[in-house]
């Protein structure tokens, strides 16, 4: 049960390589957590940003002229400005304009925590991505699709959630992969606010242990590996919803 923990420690001891998340049960601990919340900003993003971009494309796509503009308003914000200044502005400057709430003990806590502010922040990024990426796959769907649910009594929304949103997602699912990528990597950016997620607890371990280098192969081994099964699972989506010659 010790053999990994004890190979590092001898290969510490033998060449000075210290690994210390591998046989110390609080730096692992520290390690571990910050994986987890890693996984748990990574999920709720996701899932966050593909809900507001597959919405704010219908409403791009809507009849309604205000609802356009507030939609294309937000693309052009959220597209053209840094993800860290926006989650400083959403930390530091709505945060603080939110009221506080009062604890038993008597302590005054923010409404949102750094973590919630760093997921808002997170997905509204992302989904401003995938709005366009949304609206250049329902563009691709053919009018006569759309014309011939409409001759079969769908209404607008129906059919946009039920025929164009799925055609929809097999032509834009490429670009949509690499936004997903792109926002799973974004992640580290919530260090700035002190979200302990693996960048945060990776460096409280090597600011202790004094051992960067170690660290730092870690945490790139960490991400590379988050990568490579968030792209296999997006490929193996993107196969099983393949139409042959459509999207192609």
């Amino acid at each position: 049960m010790n053999v990994i923990p004890d190979w590092f420690k001898s290969l510490y001891e033998a060449i000075g390589l210290n690994f210390s998340v591998f046989y110390d049960p609080y730096d692992w601990d520290r390690y571990l957590d910050g994986l987890k919340m890693t996984l748990i900003l990574s999920v709720t993003t996701i899932l966050l940003s593909l809900i507001i971009g597959a919405i704010g494309a219908l409403l791009q796509t809507g009849p309604s002229r205000i609802l356009r503009a507030f939609i294309n308003g937000f693309v052009v914000i959220f597209r053209n400005t840094p993800p860290l200044v926006q989650i400083f502005f959403f930390y530091f400057g709505l945060g603080t304009l939110l009221p506080a709430t009062e604890t038993a003990s008597g302590m005054r806590e923010p409404l949102l925590s750094n973590t919630q502010w760093a997921i808002v922040s997170l997905s509204l990024f992302a989904a401003a991505f995938n709005v366009e990426i949304f609206r250049s796959g329902i563009e691709a769907v053919p009018k006569t699709t759309v014309e011939a649910a409409e001759a079969l009594g769908y209404t607008r929304l129906k059919a946009y959630f039920y025929i164009i949103l799925p055609l929809a997602l097999r032509v834009c699912l490429p670009a949509l992969n690499n936004n997903l990528v792109n926002l799973l990597k974004t992640t580290t950016l919530a260090y700035a606010i002190a979200v302990p997620e693996t960048l945060y607890q990776v460096k409280q371990i090597w600011s202790e242990s004094q051992n960067v280098f170690e660290m730092m192969v870690v945490l790139l081994a960490t991400y590379g590996i988050l990568v490579g099964v968030l792209v296999f699972i997006m490929h193996r989506w993107e196969r099983s919803l393949r139409i042959p010659g459509f999207g192609q």
